[in-house]
């Protein structure tokens, strides 16, 4: 096969690096997009997916939205929703019989049938500057009619709590604590079972019985690229003009932790008229933003210079935030199978197998991937004196991968170590290939062989996994769309390299030694 021009080739390769560092320079210098992760400030974008089924009439949905608040600043809100009406306004809610100013979404259509999908979009701003707008408490509501033997009950846990605490946030932390402890006492336990499905509600209640003005609010935990989350029922509790919101889980406080209220007056989160079976579910995802944020929104989205995921959605976001890293495992192994010469089961299996060490995390990773391989070769050495047909053999490889990893998950979580379950994140299709290649390279070459590339293969996912995960990577990637050219202009050159490797350097050793 004749090789192309050198000169035209390097043109090409100069054209590609070129037009992706242009692309590069113009998001930086243009929208501000910082080229080192840190330098601005951090954008949370949380989306909010309404799902109902529309009864063929006139509907009305009321969604709760975030506003300014302790460690966080709205910057814009959207929707996405077609054929509705879409307005957001602040609407007087009235809990417990106080009206309070509550920030909601409203969207409204004449007619509707079937199930329906409506969408709220929010960006807010990690900020250090306090909240200006302040939650007045709630009223008091009246005392609850518990019937008995529920009564006692809920008396004796009020008075073992307020005998051990000095103010109302002491007195709500005690109430939380009992209802935590792994040892409860029985009148507790009592409680758990019969209020298990609110007893966020029940704790308000209590502490309204004692004289203290609480709500259970809602929460929703921030982590970078997760999908389908639920907000966290929270207890709100008020002492002299002052908030504390504490986890029900342990009753901690929540100020310092990464967690946004998304509903802060009592008031219900999702209100659907003409529907049913509504429910909510969250995504996120966290970028670097500075002057970009103002960018954003005189110039249009779809400008050709903006060419950014950006304007998707917030879940397709996350997917391609793992997706941009493929390119940069691929260097990886082009650099180590060209430059350095190292042997892989696969061409590309290593880089499939460090995405799923950075969902699993490198220790786990490599503990499964050779406990799965190890297993798998065992079972391949039976299937070989079957005489199957390669299909048949390679399905079958495939349903006992499957069989090994959901033992393992099964044990791991029997035995207590949950980290064992993020097994189920690797492929395993490929796993049954790369079983299948090395049990066939196991009979043709022995197994020196298979270990020589087994491990080749490990190493270099291990290297991979370490390029992907670097911060400053996750960053460009994302951010940059021009680093795929470069990446792709360095793959280029790497292929035309004809040179030595570095382990076929050893063979001029003996000269060396001549000398």
């Amino acid at each position: 096969m004749t090789r192309p021009s050198s000169l035209m080739f390097y043109l090409l390769v100069a054209a590609i690096v070129t037009a992706g560092l242009i692309m590069i320079i113009h998001r930086h210098w243009v929208y501000d997009i910082p080229l080192i992760p840190g330098e601005s400030r951090t954008i949370w974008s949380l989306e909010a997916k309404v799902s109902f089924v529309a009864e063929n009439g006139p509907v009305k949905v009321s969604l709760a939205r975030p506003s300014d608040q302790q460690g966080f600043t709205l910057v814009r809100e959207s929707g996405a929703s077609p054929g509705y009406g879409l307005n957001f306004v602040e609407q007087g809610s009235s809990p417990n019989g106080r009206v309070q100013s509550s920030p909601r979404a409203q969207w409204t259509i004449r007619s509707a049938s079937g199930a329906q999908e409506l969408y709220y979009h929010v960006d807010l701003m990690e900020s250090s500057a306090p909240s200006l707008r302040a939650i007045p408490a709630p009223a008091l509501s009246p005392s609850e009619d518990w019937p008995d033997p529920y009564r006692t009950a809920i008396e004796a846990v009020m008075k073992a709590s307020f005998e051990t605490s000095a103010d109302n946030f002491s007195f709500a932390r005690e109430l939380i604590k009992r209802f935590n402890q792994e040892d409860a006492p029985q009148n507790v336990r009592l409680l758990k079972r019969a209020y298990q499905n609110r007893l966020p509600q029940l704790l308000q209640e209590m502490l309204n019985a004692a004289r203290v003005p609480a709500a259970v609010v809602y929460g929703l935990e921030l982590e970078d690229g997760r999908r389908r989350q639920n907000l966290i029922p929270m207890l709100s509790v008020w002492q002299d003009g002052k908030r504390h919101v504490f986890n029900l889980s342990d009753g901690s406080l929540e100020e310092n932790k990464p967690l946004l209220l998304w509903e802060q007056t009592g008031a219900p989160v999702l209100d659907v008229m003409g529907g049913h079976d509504s429910g909510v579910r969250f995504s996120m995802l966290r970028r670097e933003e500075s002057a970009y944020g103002v960018q954003e929104e005189i110039l249009p989205d779809d400008s050709l210079f903006n060419f950014s995921v950006h304007s998707l959605p917030v879940e397709e976001q996350a997917m391609f935030k793992t997706i941009f890293l493929l390119p940069v495992g691929a260097l990886v192994v082009c650099i180590l199978r060209i430059l350095v010469g190292v042997r892989t089961s696969g061409t590309f299996m290593p880089v499939l197998i460090a995405i799923a060490f950075l969902q699993t995390s490198l220790v786990t990773g490599i503990l499964g991937f050779l406990l799965v391989v190890g297993t798998g070769l065992a079972i391949r050495s039976y299937l070989s004196h079957l005489n199957l047909l390669l299909v048949a053999r390679i399905s079958a490889g495939i349903i006992a991968v499957v069989g090994i990893i959901t033992m393992l998950s099964v044990i791991s979580y029997k035995t207590g170590l949950t980290e064992g379950l993020k097994i189920i994140f690797f492929p395993m299709v490929i796993l049954a290939w790369t079983v299948e290649r090395m049990s066939i390279l196991w009979e043709e070459e022995g197994p020196r062989e298979v270990v020589i590339q087994g491990g080749g293969s490990l190493i270099t996912a291990v290297l991979a996994y370490f390029a992907m995960q670097s911060e400053i990577m996750r960053h460009l990637t994302f951010n940059f769309m021009g680093v795929q050219l470069v990446i792709l202009g360095l793959v280029l050159l790497l292929g035309s390299y004809s040179g030595y490797r570095l382990s076929e350097l050893k063979r001029f050793t003996s000269f060396r030694k001549r000398v």
